[in-house]
């Protein structure tokens, strides 16, 4: 593991985890990196606030991620991260450019090998993997991972139909690197009942697309705002044959009532505006189709959406259209009353969680509005 990196000023009691002191950030409060949602703007803002956040690499043009971390490192002096994907067209470019910019730490899904990992480490990047199940984080973990994030079924996008209050016990056994929770969190009550579990901390990705720096569009906001019952945010294969946890749309509802050959034409449509976007060639578009047929000729639109599904999600989360794509989402939107700012955000939930960690302590029961 790399050698411990002592944040200024440095987080007390309660929150003084491994976490806090590996990626030199004041809280163990992480904002993921969500798709057309984790810019430069609102990864600076959970820094500056002491939380860490990592910016969505993924969903940025080639041409443009370079200026996208230089703009972040002109809005927070304070350590970033930076999400990418091995199946993304431009991998070997965002790993680069993590070592030049000096990136604290990276997360992924899809992970790079053993020897692109030790890569990232020698250079003083942190790998944090993004798992679902306890093979996983053992996996990664082999691969050398310094830290991992477990995701429960609650958390929004890609997720499994484990809880996170039974994955994260399990995933806290297996391995012996510093566990985040994901999936689920929202305020300081959770923050604590992880760190009480034995987490170094929380992961939160839709608390941080409902605040205020979020660049997703007023009016897909207030589509996220509107929901109030978990029921409404559920999970759909219609979109790429994975499970997914979104809010309930018109469009999902489309996609799910569709026949095969509308799906399809859909996944033509996403694909080519993909390619585009990323810069992918024909060949490298037909590459990844023919290797997924190989392994299942069932599903010919799933796989083509598997690669688009991220065209979806632009119309909602960037061109503001709520009805005319997907609304990727954590059942804790269901709980999300208003807009804060990162910083009332982040001061909340420590607040909060150190009251909720004194009280334990000391066997007293937290008062009704004591905390703000």
């Amino acid at each position: 593991m790399n050698a411990l990196y002592v944040p200024e000023p440095q987080a007390s009691g309660w929150l003084a985890t491994d976490i806090v002191r590996l990626l030199g950030c004041r809280y163990p409060i992480i904002q993921t990196a969500m798709g057309w949602v984790a810019d430069a703007r609102l990864t600076a803002a959970t820094c500056n606030a002491g939380g860490f956040g990592f910016l969505a690499a993924a969903t940025i043009p080639a041409d443009k991620i370079e200026a996208e971390i230089a703009r972040l490192k002109s809005l927070t002096d304070k350590p970033f991260g930076v999400n990418f994907h091995m199946f993304q067209p431009n991998a070997a470019q965002v790993i680069d450019l993590c070592i030049e910019h000096k990136a604290r730490a990276v997360s992924y899904g899809r992970g790079p090998d053993k020897a692109t990992v030790k890569r990232l480490k020698d250079a003083g990047v942190l790998c944090i993997p993004t798992v679902g199940a306890v093979k996983h984080a053992v996996k990664a973990v082999q691969l050398g991972a310094d830290a991992v994030t477990v995701q429960g079924g609650e958390g929004g996008g890609h997720t499994g139909s484990v809880p996170t209050n039974i994955l994260l016990p399990q995933v806290l056994d297996a391995v012996s690197v510093p566990v985040l929770a994901a999936g689920g969190y929202y305020n300081g009550r959770g923050l604590a009942s992880a760190l009480a579990a034995g987490a170094a901390g929380v992961a939160m990705g839709t608390r941080f697309l409902m605040t205020r720096e979020s660049p997703v569009p007023a009016d897909t906001l207030a589509r996220y705002l509107k929901v109030d019952n978990v029921n409404a945010i559920a999970v759909s294969h219609a979109v790429d044959g994975l499970p997914q946890r979104m809010i309930a749309n018109a469009y999902l509802d489309k996609l799910e009532h569709s026949a095969g050959w509308r799906r399809l034409a859909i996944a033509l449509g996403s694909a080519w505006q993909w390619k585009r976007q990323t810069g992918m060639s024909a060949g490298q578009m037909l590459a990844v189709l023919g290797k997924s047929l190989r392994e299942d000729r069932t599903k010919l639109a799933e796989t083509l959406m598997a690669a688009n599904a991220p065209v979806l999600i632009q119309r909602a989360m960037v061109d503001g259209h709520p009805d005319e794509g997907v609304l990727p989402s954590g059942q804790a939107a269901a709980a999300i009353a208003e807009l804060l700012s990162c910083e009332q955000l982040i001061s909340s939930l420590v607040a909060e969680a150190e009251a909720c960690l004194a009280a334990v302590y000391h066997r007293q029961p937290i008062q009704q509005g004591a905390v703000a």
